[in-house]
């Protein structure tokens, strides 16, 4: 089994695949402060509660944004699984980055390029909702060309709650009743989520005026994509797995190598 590792700032995900196939995923905050003693703990339990032991993975690939977590997550696979891990930072990613830094693009959105691109082989903008939330522009070459970055909603939402003195925090997995909130959390709600609706698309609009005559695909990745998605008209399609597929082509690609 190969075991792909996706470390965000805010949170990791983790995918065991056997061929092409996801047998098993995990979602878990992530601490910087981990040790990989503790790591292998936690895993081992989310392992053995699906039947799967440390001696079933064959593969290790790494994509990561938080330097500490990338060497804990190095250590952990060299430590408890006896196997030498693929770090994205290292592969060939088989695409030209046209940026003016390429060594400056995250991992992340290198891995969503590749997999977007290998899906879909057109124009691309990907949408992926993390901590920040990023652009990914592809070009029907199959070029990363560059993107923008913009603050997340969790950001926002951490910012009003501790920079004003009588705003709360407010869960906006409920949907505001409508556009005009009739009280704070409603207000908030629709701030939110109308509001980064539009920020979506008003970016979205923008980036295919560079594209054309071409016209890109929109899709859309990462933990709240399911949730600003109704709230836009520009979203085609949302891809959940998209940077594990991603990591799972990285390593089929460079396995050999």
């Amino acid at each position: 089994m190969l075991l792909a590792i996706d470390v965000g700032n805010t949170h990791m995900v983790i995918g065991l695949f056997k061929g092409d196939e996801v047998l098993h995923q995990w979602r878990v905050k992530t601490d910087q402060d981990s040790t990989v003693d503790e790591i292998a703990s936690l895993f081992h339990g989310l392992f053995s509660m699906q039947g799967v032991t440390f001696t079933d993975i064959t593969a290790v690939i790494i994509s990561s944004v938080v330097p500490p977590m990338q060497l804990a997550w190095t250590v952990f696979s060299q430590k408890h699984l006896s196997l030498s891990p693929f770090l994205v930072k290292d592969l060939d990613p088989g695409i030209k980055i046209c940026i003016d830094n390429p060594e400056e693009v995250g991992a992340d959105r290198v891995v969503n390029t590749v997999a977007g691109f290998e899906k879909y082989k057109t124009d691309l903008i990907i949408v992926d909702f993390g901590t920040a939330i990023t652009f990914d522009c592809v070009s029907k070459k199959g070029e990363y060309i560059g993107g923008i970055i913009t603050p997340g909603l969790a950001i926002s939402l951490d910012a009003l709650a501790t920079r004003t003195a009588k705003l709360p925090r407010v869960d906006i997995s409920r949907p505001p009743k409508s556009p005009i909130g009739k009280n704070t959390v409603e207000a908030i709600r629709s701030g939110i989520l109308y509001g980064y609706g539009g920020l979506v698309d008003g970016i979205v609009r923008r980036v295919k005026e560079q594209f054309a005559p071409d016209i890109p695909k929109v899709v859309a990745t990462g933990g709240m994509a399911s949730l600003i998605a109704p709230y836009t008209e520009s979203i085609e399609n949302i891809e959940p797995m998209l940077t594990l597929q991603g990591l799972r082509i990285l390593y089929e690609k460079n396995r050999y190598s």
